[in-house]
């Protein structure tokens, strides 16, 4: 039997109405998820969230009277993700210290849509779990622990970690893990000289490097974006 889809519920805030039309046909092709409403100023937004109670919430940031980054403050232990689509990069370091899933430039695309349409399912069905996976560190290896199992993982077969929220994901090439851990406590542990990061939700194996380009690279066939406060470091890197 193949298992149904959850269904998540969104609301949509953003003072530009075609910005809330192109959002709402790109959430239409992802059956998970249920859109509760799309609303053009942050007051209507909030009252709406009030008795809607949201799963998700996409958000714009710079908005007439009271900015996404102001509401998210007031409702973030009420909301289990938050995404912002804005035209302002320069306000990410404060998105992503209010643990928002994403941060999205416009102009939106139906594929930059779809990759946080995944990133959200994928959170929401880890976060149904009743297990939490927690890891623990050794010389050369990992030791994922995943309920009753536990999972022994080298660091060398390690492509990439990437943040969500209070988790960090860690693809490798025949599966990824979710632990319950942040990206920077990660960091702390792993060997600075094989790891790197490289942007705020990013984490790279030096050694599965590819290709450097200037905002991004190839890590094994994974494009990872490269954040700006993290580029003159990248590009000091030899292949």
């Amino acid at each position: 039997m193949v298992p149904s889809l959850p269904r998540i519920k969104f609301i949509a805030i953003d003072d530009n109405p075609l910005d809330l039309l192109f959002l709402t046909e790109f959430a239409r092709t992802h059956a998970f998820l249920d859109n509760c409403g799309t609303f053009s100023n942050v007051l209507e937004g909030y009252e709406a969230q009030q008795y809607i109670k949201p799963d998700l919430i996409f958000l714009d940031i710079e908005m007439p009277g009271f900015s996404g980054i102001d509401m998210l403050r007031k409702i973030r232990s009420e909301v289990t993700m938050a995404v912002f689509i804005t035209s302002h990069p320069e306000f990410a370091l404060e998105g992503f210290e209010l643990s928002a899933l994403d941060y999205i430039l416009k102009p939106l695309t139906e594929e930059r849509f779809a990759a946080t349409a995944r990133k959200v399912l994928e959170y929401w069905e880890m976060k149904q779990k009743s297990q939490a996976y927690e890891v623990m560190f050794e010389k050369d290896m990992l030791t994922i622990k995943e309920g009753y199992n536990q999972i022994r993982l080298a660091q060398q077969d390690i492509i990439y970690l990437e943040a969500m929220q209070d988790y960090t994901k860690i693809v490798t090439s025949r599966k990824n893990y979710m632990t319950l851990s942040s990206l920077s406590y990660f960091m702390e542990q792993l060997p600075s000289d094989r790891f790197m990061r490289v942007h705020r939700s990013y984490a790279v194996s030096v050694g599965q490097i590819k290709e450097l380009r200037y905002s991004e690279l190839v890590c094994s066939d994974a494009i990872i974006p490269v954040g700006k406060t993290y580029r003159s470091t990248v590009a000091r890197l030899k292949l």
